[in-house]
């Protein structure tokens, strides 16, 4: 009776000590969720989306740039995500089409994201291209774990 009590709390305290990793299957709907809410200009939906740092400057770049009214986002198109091979870090390729007042010309840009597994979840990082310049730097180089289908 010992040994089985023993063995279940080894087995216990070992299932508590690992970390739970990002995930391919969760990668591609935080890539839409984040494309979605930027689409539909919730911004501040999509800055929860965000690491934690990015947030606050996000929202006060989307106010001080009048994205709310000026910006619209009129597709996207997830191509490509892959997850590194630590699986917390991960890039998505996305075709992004827009365009900000008082233009009206559409400007098309192929964006990669980088993606970090934060508090078990998905969360944007950075953008190397697109509508949201203080989303930048460019992001890092992986090499893939898995491929994620689009």
């Amino acid at each position: 009776m010992k040994r089985a009590l023993t063995v279940l709390l080894v087995f216990l305290a070992s299932g508590c000590a690992s970390v739970k990793k990002g995930e391919v299957e969760d990668l591609k709907p935080a890539v839409e969720a984040f494309h979605q809410r930027v689409r539909w200009k919730d911004f501040r939906g999509a800055a929860d989306l965000m690491v934690e740092d990015r947030r606050q400057p996000f929202i006060k770049a989307r106010t001080k740039l009048k994205d709310e009214r000026d910006l619209f986002i009129t597709n996207f198109e997830l191509e490509d995500a892959k997850i590194g091979l630590d699986l917390l870090i991960a890039t998505a390729v996305t075709k992004i089409s827009w365009y900000r007042l008082p233009s009206t010309t559409e400007e098309t840009a192929t964006v990669t994201s980088v993606f970090i597994w934060r508090d078990g979840v998905w969360q944007l990082e950075s953008q190397d291209e697109g509508p949201f310049d203080d989303l930048k730097p460019a992001p890092v180089v992986l090499k893939p774990a898995k491929p994620v289908a689009p």
